[in-house]
């Protein structure tokens, strides 16, 4: 049997294509023969770090993300909506706490990783609420599943070095691979890191990988 190859997907909740490329690869993870590693990392410091601009910053750009977006969550089947302040919500408040939180779950209860991120995109990207504030994140982190003395645990530990170290080091590292933007999956083939931006470039690396694509929603696999 062959090796199973690595794809580290490297996110943050405050990207929704972030959310559409999370939502695809854990679909595939049991169809291709790979190992998903999420990367929870910070859009802000790769943006920064890279001279990068949002795409909403250019205003023909913003227009038709808006569009996109809409099509794009449809043809995935993720209820993605887009907020009513956007630029509140992507320029103003950004993502730093939750990622932060993001980051000490994968560190402390790595059980609660994909479905707290998946919460804090719901909140954000579907239901038009808040992620930065402590009860935001706590009750993301409750409809994930976690208790509430887990919760508070982790929440408790955002601002340690640890955590922080953890989340800038995952950042610098994805700038080490040539990540501009998110989100951006890495994928070891041959022993080589191939980099693929974007959640629309998942039929390119199955074909690279040598597995089937069966669309964004695969109900084929399971015939």
């Amino acid at each position: 049997m062959s090796k199973r190859r690595v794809l580290e997907l490297f996110y943050d909740v405050v990207s929704p294509y972030s959310w559409l490329g999370f939502e695809i690869m854990c679909r595939y993870r049991n169809i291709w023969n790979v190992d998903v590693q999420l990367r929870p990392g910070l859009l802000g410091g790769i943006m920064n770090a890279t001279g990068n601009s949002p795409p909403a910053m250019v205003p023909k750009k913003g227009a038709y993300m808006h569009y996109d977006l809409l099509r794009q969550a449809a043809f995935c089947e993720v209820p993605l909506k887009e907020p009513s302040d956007f630029a509140q919500v992507m320029f103003r408040k950004g993502s730093l706490s939750a990622m932060r939180f993001v980051t000490a779950v994968q560190m402390m209860h790595p059980e609660f990783l994909e479905p707290v991120s998946r919460e804090l995109w719901v909140r954000i990207w579907s239901e038009d609420k808040d992620i930065t504030e402590p009860e935001s994140i706590l009750e993301a982190a409750k409809k994930a599943g976690m208790s509430e003395d887990i919760a508070k645990k982790a929440l408790a530990s955002i601002s340690s070095p640890e955590v922080k170290n953890k989340l800038k080091e995952t950042t610098e590292n994805a700038l080490k691979y040539g990540i501009f933007g998110m989100p951006s999956i890495v994928a070891h083939i041959n022993g080589k890191p191939q980099l693929y931006f974007g959640s629309d470039r998942f039929e390119l690396l199955a074909h690279n990988l040598g597995e089937k694509w069966y669309g964004p929603v695969p109900q084929k696999s399971r015939l």
